[in-house]
């Protein structure tokens, strides 16, 4: 949760104090990353997608970006666990690739934290003929 620099004399003003990253900001940012890569219909098991479609509808409820996504942060590093349910047609192997690498990317850009590893359950599989609120929730264009 937190990323702490020393601080004395000598030290830099750019970085003398402390800088706090909250979990959720971590999960925001994986949460969008993995989303924008092709292949991935949207984030989150059963339960939290059906959860989250009753929660979507509410008036001004909004789609949750961390939806499926969890992380632990410490100090320098974090970790990210991501439930993901992919297009029909895409390689497994090669979604979990990219999303990996997005995924990486964006949180170490952002935040500067180096990420340890990024978990990620394929649960299920998003048909063609499938229709439902969940069709465009979250997805990034």
């Amino acid at each position: 949760m937190l990323q702490a620099h020393e601080t004395g004399p000598g030290t830099a003003p750019g970085i003398r104090g402390r800088t706090a990253i909250a979990d959720g900001v971590v999960e925001k940012i994986a949460g969008t990353a993995a989303r924008q890569v092709p292949g991935v219909h949207t984030l989150g098991g059963r339960i939290s997608r059906s959860m989250g479609a009753a929660r979507d509808m509410v008036p001004g409820g909004r789609p949750s970006v961390t939806r499926g996504v969890r992380v632990e942060v410490g100090e320098r590093q974090t970790a990210i666990d991501l439930a993901v349910v992919v297009d029909y047609g895409f390689a497994i192997a090669d979604v979990a690739a990219e999303v990996r690498e997005n995924v990486i990317a964006s949180v170490e850009r952002m935040t500067d934290l180096e990420v340890v590893e990024v978990n990620i359950a394929f649960n299920d599989v998003h048909l063609p003929d499938e229709e439902g609120d969940e069709e465009t929730e979250g997805r990034v264009q």
